[in-house]
């Protein structure tokens, strides 16, 4: 039994969050640094959960929070920048203290690549709604250095982080157009989504800048074996350029889409591209096509859509089965 005074065991910190009991949670955190890696791997996991339901709970608790980002665990500091993923994509403004610590992970080049990752993403969400506070110009550069590593989800990641600030405030980058051209060769088909986003972003307040990536944006628009969403993305972006004065960009009258989903997020962008060709800037409005607020409202939804597996999903369950699959499913066994 604890003393009146000690503070509570680590395993309590679940529910101390979820009481809102702050001096008491701030005490059991202080506690569970000096616990067992494995609880303090469990009770991480156990608080991330609680924070991703009422992110609210972790308000004035992200300092002691943020300590854990530099545990001598690996596994640990992940779940730490997971939780801080979660937080700042639900309550970005709950996670406004925890940039220093985090652009501090994104910034070691001996951290897990994966906990960079997610510390950018953390950042990304961030500066969505809050620009002025990932302004740093170093958390740029390492958002933009991210896109040459190795590993796919990282990319990824870094690339999302750039879509985000570009969506937050599209001056941020005006200047990194080109060198954000340069990957959307990359082999990774949400990376080359993320920074035709990030590049129509700019281009809704800044087209003129969209010169030096025309080439890059066009062989994307024209690119039959393309992704659809990051085809129709492009033809945005180009539309956006053909509205500056004296541009001129070949780019196909149409684009035959197989699928219905993607059809349909395709067609308005390529009318807006012809509109632009055709020098009439009429209906744009109404298309909600090639405005700042259209890519803030709908770019989760066409990510949701490229990363749905293909297939149907179990009707008891919910659990999403491949089209090619076993004969029952494999979560709670009844049969397709």
């Amino acid at each position: 039994m604890s003393e009146p005074n000690e503070s509570p065991p680590a395993d309590r910190l679940p529910e101390l969050l979820e009481t809102e009991r702050v001096e008491e949670t701030a005490a059991c955190l202080d506690r569970l640094c000096a616990a067992e890696t494995e609880t303090r791997k469990r009770t991480l996991r156990a608080v991330r959960d609680v924070v991703a339901e009422r992110p609210r709970t972790a308000e004035d608790l992200v300092g002691p929070l943020s300590m854990f980002l530099t545990d001598d665990d690996r596994a640990v500091r992940l779940t730490t920048a997971k939780l801080f993923v979660s937080l700042a994509e639900t309550e970005p403004a709950v996670a406004l203290p925890a940039i220093d610590p985090l652009a501090d992970r994104l910034a070691d080049d001996e951290e897990f690549y994966y906990v960079r990752a997610r510390c950018a993403e953390a950042l990304g969400y961030i500066g969505r709604e809050h620009p002025e506070a990932v302004s740093d110009p170093a958390i740029l550069a390492d958002f933009r250095i991210g896109l040459s590593f190795d590993e796919a989800e990282v990319k990824e990641k870094l690339a999302k982080a750039l879509e985000c600030v570009a969506l937050g405030d599209p001056s941020r980058l005006r200047h990194q157009v080109e060198s954000l051209a340069e990957h959307l060769v990359d082999d990774e088909v949400l990376v080359r989504y993320h920074l035709c986003t990030a590049l129509t972003a700019v281009g809704c307040e800044h087209p003129a800048k969209l010169a030096s990536a025309r080439d890059a944006l066009v062989s994307r628009l024209t690119d039959e074996g393309e992704d659809p969403y990051v085809r129709g993305r492009a033809a945005e972006a180009v539309g956006l350029l053909r509205r500056v004065d004296g541009e001129r960009v070949s780019s196909p009258d149409a684009i035959d889409i197989d699928d219905e989903d993607a059809a349909e997020f395709v067609a308005p962008r390529v009318a807006f591209l012809r509109d632009a060709r055709e020098d009439t800037a009429g209906g744009d409005e109404k298309r909600a096509v090639g405005t700042l607020a259209s890519l803030r409202s709908g770019t989760e939804a066409v990510v949701e859509a490229m990363t749905s597996p293909d297939g149907e999903a179990c009707p008891y369950c919910g659990l999403e089965l491949p089209e090619a699959g076993p004969p029952m499913c494999p979560r709670c066994g009844a049969p397709r």
